[in-house]
Order: structure tokens, then C-alpha cells, then sequence
């Protein structure tokens, strides 16, 4: 769990998550130091009903508050002393006596506070540096209840880690970069600035946000920019013509470059593109990059057009198959929000969602939807209250009777059914029949070598009742690495097999890939926008999976869920029409 003790302090306004955060944070920290376990269980049982039901804490009396179900007196007051300062009197004397480095260290997937302890009284380790030395001496190997295998799996951890520091997902930075643009409108007028680099790509993980200023005036622009908010100014990282510094909520550095009126248009299509895009040879030899550079242009079309290719939009210009479309003609008109019909995986209170059926089902129809995919998590997901074959029959009954009610929209009957270590699926055949699709997903066992992982999911696709395959590596962005796949074999299976692919729209998992989303269409497999909703605002997670599609160049054509009501259910018919062959 990854949690910045620092950011939970400084929110101004809580929410159920920023609570929620505060009170895990306190379980493991309690874990940690052997705290009794009935008062780790009772904050335990506070944060399965957050999580779950998300009751309204704000505004409420210690009294209103213990009418939840799970909160007693003591948490009661624990939940008003988070929202009135941020923390708490236990977590506070929690964290006197715990190392910082350890906070760290609790971030490590797959590390628990029982192993942490025992990293700390063993080799008194307190921060990540020194685990990894630990590790890297072997002697984490040796102790009891790790082995060598465990001590890989936390140096691969650490690896990961590093590689990701300072670096955000686009999700979380994406209103307080919209706050900021907002002022620098304010400052400078519309146009007078322009957001470039990754964040204009849209890329799912930034690492640094850049942003043009055109100017006469250096030194008063940069006298103006001071004005920001959410910015914190690192003069070694400043210059005269840059503002460098830190998106303070985040700790993601940002530069704000200033340039010459007559240089804006250049500088903004040189910085809104990747490198491999700007060294691509477009004609006579010349490479995008110097047809940019040789004349000044009025608009980024007129330079596009310069360069004999029709316009790229600028979250493509990454260097992978963009350039061979636009030599092409008028480029492929590319997936829009409004082009999806519904979401086809997501979870209600049947398994481990926040919504009941009625309720995802009423929000999916305030928000235009036309149909809502329902696939809860099947009976080897008992992490996840996952259905068995009674319960599978009881959510149907259910469906049959909503859809009665609320025709013309209408449920989908799914199931996302765990893909087992030997890549069946983990219903007998009589109870996959019943669905109408199946959305197949990988949860466990994710330290397979890539020959192993790959045959898993082979086999999976190669069940006639795989409708879907979902988040096909099972990445956590920015977390956890994804399981080691043969992405050309796996897409390859799905084109043979009439497999959709699933961009699982989470912004933590964006899975498929979006460079492997060109080539899923080149072999004619449809991918399906997904947002693996647990509770009515997760189907706004949409709107990142459609990002990603358009980066790779996804249409309306090639996606599943683009597909009117009828149009879809004659698909999931003919797919298992031709199972039951």
C-alpha cells in the first residue's frame, strides 16, 4: 500500500478515501508493533465497510457515526480526529516510535508487516537502501520464512520502485495540472501558453511536466509565475528563461520554459512529440524534426502538411506507427468517449463492489449508457466474495428481473472468471453456458516465467467460452510490474480464437498496453474499453481507457463496446453458439 504519511497531513479536505488511508495505514503500522489484535480487527472492520459502502462521515456526530455498521465508539472518534486534523492521537504515537525509512519499506508489494518486523529486529533494517544491500549480501535469504526466492522478489521490487521515483500516474496529477492551467490562463490569456512533453501525450505514466510560455519579458514572466499556487520553485533546477521546480502535491517536477513570440510554434512541435517521432524520415530524407525546424509555421497543421502527411494528433506522436497512417491520406478517425456504448466489467455488492445491480444499473442509464456488462468475480476469487455456481444463478434471476424494469437498457449476464495456474477456467462448463460472456483474467500465482504465463493464458483463449480477455498482464502502473507475456503469441490466439482484448481503463492498470494495440488491430482483434468498476464513480475510469485506445490508434470500428444493444447481443450469441458446437 502506498502511502505518503506527509500528503495525508496536508489535505485540507478528506474524503472516504483519504480516511480510509489514514485508518490502513494505522493497521499496519499496529501489525507492525504487535498491537492487540482485537483493536487492529476493529479498525479492520471499519475499513471493510469504507471500502464497501461508503457511508457519508462528513457532517456526522460520534453518535450518527456508530450507527454505521462497523464503527464503534473508539473509531468513531478516531474517523473525527482524521477529519478535523488529518491524523490521529494512535497513529501519531504510531509513528514516533517507527522509523521513516520503514514507511517506505511498508510500500513493497507482496511484504507484509510481519516480514518488515523481522527485517528490523534481525538486521535492524529501516529503509529501503538498506534491504537492498541485505539483499544483494544475501543475507535476507537466510532468515526464516524468506529463502532465496522471496529475497529475488523484493530486490525485483526495489528495482521497480527506484525506477518509478518521482513519477505520477496521469489520473492523479490530471486535475491539479488542470488547476494550474487554469491560472496560467488567468496570467496570460488563452493561448498564451501551451502544456507539451508527456502530459500533452498523454502518456499513463508522467515523469516530468513542461509547459511553453511565449514571451518578450523573461524577467517579468517569471516575476508572474511566482504567483502560482501548487508550485515550489528549486533555484538549481531555474534558469533565466526556466522556471524549474515541483508540482508540490505531488512531487513531480515541473518546468515552465519560456521562449521567444516567434519560436512558440516550433518549440510546441518539437516538445509535444516523443524523439522517435521527430527522427522519422517523412520525405527526401529529411526527418519530421527538420521540416519542423525550417520555416516558421502558422498553425501545427500547416507544418504537418509541410512535412506531406495529413495532421497527427499530438497523444499519438510517439514514434510507433503514426507516421506510415498519415502518409497514408485523411488520418483513421479515432475513438471518441461518446462512441461507447457501455462498460462490460464491473463488480456490484454480488462480490467484492460498493453498488448493488440496481444501483450500477440506474447510474450506467443517468450517464446515457445504453446496456451495462455485469462480471463479478467467480468462485476461486473467495478474496473477492467471488459467485459460486447458487449465487451465479441468484445475480441472473436478478438481471432477468431488472431488465424487465428497465428495458429498453439492458444487463448483460458476465462473469469475470479466474484464469487457474493450468489456464482453465474455474466454472464446469453447464455454468459458463449460462453467461453471456466471460470476461477470462489472471489473479494469481503472477511470478510465472514468460513460457509459463504465456501457455496460461493460451489455454484460456483457447476455451470456447472466452469472450474477453482481461488486463492481460495484470500490471499495477507505478506498483507492481505486470506478469512476463508473449504479447505477439497472446494477440495472435485472440485473432484465431475470436478473443476480444480488454484495456482494463483502471489508471492503474491500462492493460492492454497501448503499443500493443495497433498490432491487436492489424490481426483484426476487437479490444473492449473496460473500466473494472467496484462502485458507481469508477465508470469514469472510462475516459483513460479511451485515452489509451486513441494512442494506439483505436477506431470506433474495432471496438467491442461501441456496439448498440442488439448488435452486441447478437455477437455474445453467435460466440456461444459456436462454444456449444
Amino acid at each position: 500500500m502506498d502511502i505518503c504519511v506527509e500528503t495525508l497531513r496536508k489535505e485540507n479536505t478528506l474524503d472516504n478515501k483519504q480516511i480510509t488511508k489514514t485508518l490502513k495505514l494505522t493497521i499496519q503500522l499496529m501489525e507492525l508493533h504487535d498491537e492487540n489484535p482485537f483493536k487492529i480487527r476493529s479498525f479492520q472492520s471499519a475499513v471493510t465497510t469504507l471500502e464497501r459502502e461508503s457511508p457519508t462521515l462528513l457532517g456526522k456526530s460520534p453518535a450518527e457515526l456508530q450507527e454505521i455498521n462497523g464503527i464503534g465508539k473508539s473509531i468513531a472518534e478516531v474517523i473525527l480526529e482524521v477529519i478535523d486534523s488529518g491524523s490521529h492521537k494512535l497513529l501519531e504515537q504510531l509513528l514516533e516510535k517507527t522509523p521513516e525509512g520503514i514507511l517506505e519499506v511498508l510500500s513493497i508489494k507482496g511484504l507484509g508487516p510481519k516480514k518488515i518486523k523481522t527485517l528490523w529486529q534481525e538486521l535492524n533494517i529501516t529503509s529501503t537502501h538498506e534491504l537492498m544491500e541485505a539483499c544483494q549480501s544475501g543475507q535476507v535469504a537466510k532468515l526464516k520464512g524468506f529463502g532465496e526466492k522471496t529475497q529475488q522478489s523484493i530486490v525485483e521490487s526495489l528495482e521497480y520502485l527506484d525506477s518509478n521515483r518521482g513519477k505520477c500516474l496521469f489520473a492523479d496529477i490530471e486535475k491539479d495540472v488542470e488547476k494550474l492551467t487554469q491560472e496560467l490562463g488567468d496570467l496570460f490569456g488563452e493561448g498564451g501558453f501551451a502544456v507539451v512533453g508527456e502530459y500533452s501525450r498523454k502518456l499513463e505514466i508522467i515523469s516530468l511536466l513542461e509547459i511553453l510560455i511565449p514571451t518578450k519579458d523573461p524577467k517579468g514572466t517569471l516575476a508572474k509565475l511566482a504567483k502560482l499556487s501548487g508550485l515550489e520553485q528549486e533555484i538549481t533546477l531555474s534558469s533565466p528563461y526556466r522556471w524549474g521546480g515541483i508540482l508540490e502535491k505531488h512531487g513531480l517536477r515541473c518546468d515552465l520554459l519560456l521562449v521567444q513570440p516567434e519560436k512558440f510554434m516550433g518549440e510546441k512541435l518539437i516538445r509535444k512529440a516523443a524523439r522517435a517521432h521527430l527522427l522519422a524520415p517523412v520525405h527526401d530524407s529529411q526527418t519530421l524534426a527538420v521540416v519542423f525546424l525550417s520555416k516558421s509555421f502558422d498553425s501545427e497543421e500547416e507544418a504537418y502538411r509541410e512535412a506531406g502527411l495529413s495532421f497527427i494528433p499530438e497523444e499519438l506522436r510517439e514514434g510507433y506507427f503514426e507516421i506510415d497512417l498519415a502518409k497514408e491520406g485523411d488520418f483513421p478517425r479515432l475513438l471518441e468517449y461518446e462512441d461507447i456504448k457501455g462498460p462490460l466489467h464491473n463488480h456490484s455488492t454480488y462480490s467484492d463492489g460498493k453498488h448493488s445491480l440496481r444501483e450500477m444499473a440506474t447510474y450506467c442509464m443517468s450517464q446515457g449508457f445504453d446496456y451495462l456488462g455485469m462480471a463479478d468475480h467467480s468462485q476461486s476469487a473467495f478474496y473477492a466474495n467471488g459467485l459460486n455456481a447458487e449465487r451465479v444463478a441468484k445475480q441472473q434471476e436478478e438481471i432477468d428481473q431488472l431488465n424487465t424494469e428497465f428495458a429498453p437498457f439492458k444487463i448483460f449476464k458476465g462473469i469475470e472468471s479466474d484464469i487457474l495456474m493450468d489456464g482453465s477456467l474455474d466454472y464446469p462448463e453447464e455454468v459458463l453456458q449460462s453467461f453471456d460472456y466471460v470476461v477470462a483474467s489472471v489473479h494469481s500465482s503472477l511470478n510465472m516465467d514468460q513460457g509459463k504465463a504465456t501457455a496460461r493464458l493460451l489455454k484460456a483463449i483457447q476455451n470456447p467460452y472466452t469472450t474477453i480477455l482481461g488486463h492481460p498482464t495484470g500490471r499495477l502502473l507505478l506498483r507492481r510490474q505486470g506478469y512476463p507475456i508473449d504479447h505477439k503469441a497472446i494477440i495472435d490466439a485472440c485473432a484465431a480464437h475470436g478473443v476480444v482484448i480488454e484495456i482494463n481503463a483502471n489508471p492503474w492498470r491500462l492493460d492492454l498496453d497501448w503499443r500493443w494495440v495497433q498490432y491487436a488491430i492489424s490481426q483484426g482483434v476487437k479490444l473492449s474499453i473496460n473500466p473494472d468498476a467496484h462502485e458507481t464513480d469508477g465508470f469514469e475510469d472510462m475516459r483513460y481507457g479511451v485515452i489509451v485506445g486513441r494512442k494506439g490508434g483505436l477506431t470506433k470500428e474495432m471496438t467491442l463496446n461501441t456496439l448498440g444493444v442488439s448488435d452486441l447481443d447478437a455477437y455474445f450469441q453467435q460466440k456461444r453458439q459456436g462454444a456449444s458446437r
